[in-house]
């Protein structure tokens, strides 16, 4: 929906992410790369950009959606350039370029909920969310996402980083970790990196 006159859209427009995606699951190959080039013109119209600056001052705190790590990030605006916005993660403390349409102005729900047929989807996932899978050796194991890959995720379990495809995966609670396992973000030097995948 183009925004007119200063429109604002209402919650009653707002998209169904989890809809959208089950539809697409029944479309070409031929048929996103087509929709995804129609989305890039309509995002390249002006008046989206301005739509968004207009609502935006420097240093607000902001919402964006992340696509690497599949979530949204808050950070502060800096700056606001001709096609793009700088911010400042506020947990990583990182400057970022960012396109004015990664900024959620409106709070949109930015979770999409797939059922596959097992497992959790690539697009339920988020990095820094705590999952679990069983082991081949049929051992219960939980971590946190560390990196989301194509076909699997990197997990960080007891210092040790783990690859389970996303079929594997199911929601725990945090609080549900071992006792005494701590949970941490990035790479230990040095692990190795085990690798459970649907195939096997």
């Amino acid at each position: 929906m183009l925004l007119q006159n200063g429109d604002k859209p209402s919650i009653l427009n707002a998209m169904n992410y989890s809809d959208t995606i089950a539809s697409l699951t029944q479309a070409s190959a031929f048929d996103l790369y087509r929709l995804r080039a129609a989305i890039d013109r309509v995002l390249d119209q002006p008046g989206w950009m301005a739509a968004v600056q207009s609502r935006l001052r420097i240093g607000q705190a902001i919402d964006y959606f992340d696509p690497q790590a599949n979530r949204s990030q808050r950070g502060q605006l800096l700056e606001l350039r001709r096609k793009q916005a700088v911010v400042l993660d506020l947990e990583t403390q990182k400057r970022w370029l960012i396109s004015y349409a990664a900024i959620n102005l409106d709070g949109a729900d930015v979770e999409i909920r797939e059922q596959p047929k097992q497992g959790l989807g690539r697009n339920s996932v988020s990095v820094g969310d705590v999952v679990g899978f069983v082991d081949r050796n049929q051992q219960q194991r939980s971590g946190r996402i560390v990196r989301l890959n194509d076909k699997t995720v990197t997990l960080l379990c007891n210092q040790q980083q783990w690859r389970v495809a996303y079929g594997l995966l199911h929601r725990v609670v945090e609080s549900s970790a071992n006792s005494g396992e701590v949970l941490e973000l990035g790479v230990l030097e040095g692990q190795s990196e085990i690798v459970i995948d649907d195939d096997e």
